[in-house]
């Protein structure tokens, strides 16, 4: 048995870190959304025991897994399944790119063989088998626009102003999450109460874009400003790093701009991009 899955990608709309927790996580309030960037990831059952990945574009380091091989042996093991699985993972989402491709991937893999393996678990057991694999494996499980808080597992379901384009460019190389927040200066906490929630307008939501992680990667990788002041250059409305970067999107009001900007940027370098709406 074998089916093909699509695995959305995703952009921060905004990102406060709160503060430092005693067990050396951040606490973080961020408003997610995903969007119409995809990985296909087609699932087969085996009666060969054991997981396999096949994943041309993405190289792993000597012992390191995949992150959707351990989300598989998780259900494996919860369904006392003795047969094995193939996972192939078409990527067209930049890895370390600050989109979630990685933990999108990993919910769609439980998600998926849930389903597959008829183990009945419920959206929150699945959810809360995907915070042990990563902080964001919950939201993509969640399958819906949510402000998140704690490391990113406390999500809620939330609506915002929907009738936009996302340009997303990414310059092609990868950042470390963990070293951006690892450099990251905290002054003081924050009450999450006090932050700012977005309403249904557009102009809403453009006055909320915020990323504090951008003041570590723009130091880092200047390229990352340079990208921004260009999108608000060629008509975006607003523009932001999406999680730890280096991807910015633009929001666009309009698909033919979205798209003039795309083809501005494709012709001065040889950057990653991608027009998307959110889903």
């Amino acid at each position: 048995m074998e089916k093909v899955w699509s695995a959305p990608a995703k952009i921060n709309l905004c990102l406060h870190v709160l503060g430092k927790r005693a067990d050396g996580y951040h606490e973080l309030c961020m408003l997610m959304q995903r969007i119409s960037l995809y990985d296909r990831i087609r699932i087969v059952l085996t009666r060969e025991p054991g997981v396999r990945v096949f994943c041309p574009r993405l190289s792993l380091t000597a012992g390191e897994e995949n992150i959707a091989a351990r989300a598989a042996r998780k259900i494996l093991e919860i369904a006392r399944c003795t047969d094995g699985v193939e996972i192939h993972i078409d990527k067209e989402i930049p890895i370390a790119a600050g989109l979630g491709g990685g933990s999108s991937d990993a919910a769609t893999v439980l998600v998926a063989m849930n389903e597959l393996l008829d183990t009945g678990l419920s959206r929150e057991e699945l959810m809360d088998l995907g915070l042990q694999l990563g902080a964001d494996v919950p939201f993509f499980v969640f399958e819906s626009t949510a402000w998140a808080t704690g490391i990113g597992e406390k999500l809620e379901k939330t609506s915002i102003f929907q009738d936009v384009w996302y340009l997303l460019v990414n310059p092609g190389f990868s950042v470390s999450t963990a070293q951006v927040y690892g450099k990251l200066q905290l002054t003081s906490a924050r009450d999450v109460a006090r932050l700012p929630r977005f309403s249904g307008t557009l102009e809403d939501m453009i006055g909320g874009l915020h990323n504090d992680l951008e003041q570590v990667t723009l130091r880092d990788y200047p390229v990352v400003a340079k990208i921004r002041r260009r999108m608000l250059d060629l008509g975006a409305e607003g523009a932001l790093m999406s999680g730890s970067g280096p991807t910015v999107f633009g929001v666009f009001r309009e698909r033919e701009v979205a798209r003039q900007a795309a083809r501005a940027f494709e012709s001065e370098s040889g950057w990653k991009v991608f027009v998307v709406q959110p889903i």
